[in-house]
């Protein structure tokens, strides 16, 4: 993200990318977190304003990219982990049946859209856990829970760690969103004291 905006800014020789991000602030995926400009005249100086608008838009875009990818990664996750506790439930009632010496499980398995079958089960101690990409292990019905545990958990701290970046890159949204309006309004107010000015001359 930051060598991107590097070449972005680059491009334009009136605003350089570190006049416009904070050097030593960033998340743990590497947001840089973007500058508050507090004196817009004085940030802005001998440039134009519209120099600075154009860097600051590039910024904010590369900011809303980063919202969109982190929004899939957060979506993608959430549809995850209901699979997770499902499996989770079914490996933990079968150890229950396995160390109960329970009768065989009636049960019913879909073989196709809309189609299911009946089947008597004995207790078991081995599964089989889907791993995506058309991949499939068998495993003891221990080892299963430990990895689903295992997954749950790295699923919900990577979940509450892309929350955390997503309210961070939230923040630097609204600060380059108040960037641009300021440098907006103050270049609207140099063109009417320049076209006062003018009217004046003649």
């Amino acid at each position: 993200f930051g060598s991107s905006l590097h070449c972005a800014a680059s491009a334009m020789a009136a605003v350089s990318l570190e006049e416009l991000i904070e050097k030593d602030t960033e998340s743990e995926r590497h947001i840089p977190a973007a500058v508050f400009i507090e004196r817009v005249e004085e940030f802005i100086g001998q440039r134009q304003a519209t120099d600075v608008l154009t860097a600051l838009q590039e910024l904010y875009q590369k900011y809303q990219l980063m919202q969109a990818s982190m929004g899939q990664q957060k979506g993608a996750l959430l549809g995850k982990l209901p699979d997770i506790v499902s499996c989770l439930s079914i490996v933990n009632h079968q150890i229950r049946q396995r160390d109960s010496d329970a009768p065989d499980q009636d049960v019913r398995f879909q073989l196709a859209d809309q189609v299911y079958a009946k089947a008597k089960v004995p207790p078991g101690n081995a599964v089989c856990l889907w791993l995506g990409a058309n991949v499939m292990l068998e495993y003891t019905l221990d080892e299963a829970k430990a990895l689903l545990e295992k997954n749950e958990k790295n699923a919900n701290l990577s979940l509450a760690s892309l929350e955390e970046d997503m309210a961070f890159l939230r923040d630097q949204i609204t600060t380059t969103e108040v960037n641009i309006a300021r440098v907006h309004n103050f270049n609207v107010r140099l063109r009417q004291q320049q076209r006062a000015q003018a009217g004046e001359a003649k």
